[in-house]
């Protein structure tokens, strides 16, 4: 039976990754569950728990061998969104060190290791992170800005491009694999539909709206204009974000890290990162992640449970990227 568990949790808008590990790194279990947002899904805190007991059966282990536990969840953007998050939290027995943060944090620890530099998130949500030089750490949120790229936004724009008629010949086979996405005859019957909001669940809609993302970036990378532009404008957002937060930097040379299944994409992320070799004051240095969210979760959960991390540590985790 497993002792002094550490468990670390990705808590993303689509799935919950959860893994349980040793002192050491060692990872015990994995487990998904579904969203842990709950402005996009009523069942995130049943997800959470359910995940955890699961995590914790896998392991052959019980709650009270949790020595320290660490969770990013999406949606956790103010002080007000920590009375939830640490609801989520409150299992019997789970008397432990708890590490309550929003998922760029934990993704932020993967990626860099909690070394200075930016993560790039955008897949379900979007949002862009950074930890400088001085420890500081600054959202793109705190300029007011917001880098439109999640999943359904791509999909919310081409579909808006394709109902106003801004297409080329060359988009037709991308305005047919929409067409019958959205089971729509033609574009009339799309307009139609989006007339009446498309869905009128929000939950619904919003889920639909990020299923179809994928097209957009797949049809970006076939040569479709409208695609292409649709992907193009949200690199553009994404290179001005990743700026800002480099102008919070004192070094001339500053480490970018992407995540999410949009920004990950090959076209999105072959074009984003030759925006970022443009010369500026800053040099962006594009890096592939170390460890996964879930994984830069366990060793923020490691830390606070007062245990050394190093080279095995690290090892030990990435075996199960």
């Amino acid at each position: 039976m497993a002792r002094n568990l550490i468990i670390g949790i990705d808590g993303g808008g689509t799935t919950t990754r959860l893994i349980a590990a040793d002192g050491s790194g060692k990872v015990l279990a994995y487990a998904e569950e579904g969203c842990s947002n709950p402005r996009k899904d009523s069942s995130a805190k049943q997800h959470v728990q359910n995940g955890i007991h699961n995590l914790l059966s896998k392991a052959n282990a019980s709650v009270d061998q949790v020595v320290a536990i660490s969770a990013g969840f999406a949606g956790l953007d103010s002080k007000e969104d920590y009375e939830w998050a640490s609801d989520f939290l409150v299992l019997d027995g789970l008397n432990c060190p708890k590490v309550i943060v929003n998922d760029a944090v934990v993704a932020h620890s993967g990626a860099l290791m909690n070394k200075p530099g930016i993560v790039a998130i955008s897949g379900t949500g979007s949002i862009i992170f950074a930890i400088n030089e001085a420890g500081s750490q600054i959202r793109n949120y705190d300029f007011h800005h917001y880098a439109a790229t999640a999943a359904r936004f791509l999909a919310y724009d081409a579909v808006y491009q394709i109902i106003a008629g801004n297409t080329v010949v060359e988009d037709e086979p991308f305005v047919q694999e929409v067409l019958r996405f959205w089971d729509a005859e033609d574009i009339t019957a799309l307009s139609k539909l989006g007339s009446t909001g498309f869905i009128s669940d929000n939950v619904e809609r919003t889920l639909r709206f990020g299923q179809m993302g994928p097209l957009v970036t797949t049809a970006a990378a076939n040569g479709s204009p409208l695609a292409r532009h649709v992907c193009d404008r949200g690199v553009e957002a994404l290179d001005t974000g990743i700026r800002l937060l480099g102008s919070c930097f004192e070094e001339d040379t500053i480490h970018v890290a992407f995540i999410g299944s949009v920004i990950r994409d090959e076209y999105v992320r072959t074009a984003l990162t030759r925006a970022l070799e443009r010369k500026t004051n800053r040099e962006y240095l594009v890096v592939e992640p170390a460890l996964s969210p879930a994984a830069g979760a366990v060793l923020l959960a490691v830390e606070a449970a007062g245990i050394r991390t190093d080279k095995t540590t690290v090892n030990n985790l990435r075996q199960h990227q």
